[in-house]
């Protein structure tokens, strides 16, 4: 197991120094799941939400959360964002939306966390607009499913 890089040799939280790592092309993809209900399934998928298009409102806030990830995760880096991605599935049968997020830099350190952050308030995006028609959605599997480049190398799911 490879050391707790965000704590010093005291145990105090600090922001890990990248400055003599070298900058690679590095991608991340995160999922997160809402189960929703039938009716609430209905409105989403015929445009007739409260609140306007869902879908294109869920897409907008991932990216611009995945933008703004080291304002919301203390010690994360800012990073300059090369993509995002918020890709969407659609499962009729469970009731349920799948979002994917990907997120590509070329930088010093990685972007999992813009992934994460990404889906997931892609997904708390879906929960704000359809909460008016179903208050029992869930937000579930929040994961990384795979990410490349840097030292680390290349994992997957």
């Amino acid at each position: 197991m490879s050391a707790i890089t965000h704590l010093d040799a005291q145990g105090a939280a600090h922001m890990v120094d990248v400055s003599a790592k070298a900058s690679t092309v590095r991608v991340a993809i995160a999922e997160a799941v809402i189960d929703i209900g039938k009716a609430a399934f209905k409105a989403l998928t015929t445009g007739s939400a409260p609140k306007g298009d869902v879908l294109a409102t869920a897409r907008i806030a991932g990216i611009m959360a995945a933008k703004r990830t080291a304002e919301l995760i203390p010690l994360c880096h800012p990073l300059p964002i090369s993509t995002v991605a918020i890709d969407v599935v659609l499962d009729k049968s469970a009731s349920a939306v799948r979002l994917t997020a990907t997120v590509k830099t070329t930088g010093q350190t990685g972007v999992e966390m813009e992934a994460l952050t990404a889906a997931s308030v892609a997904a708390l995006t879906i929960y704000d607009m359809l909460k008016a028609i179903d208050k029992t959605m869930s937000i579930t599997c929040v994961r990384l499913l795979s990410k490349s480049g840097g030292k680390s190398g290349d994992w997957q799911r």
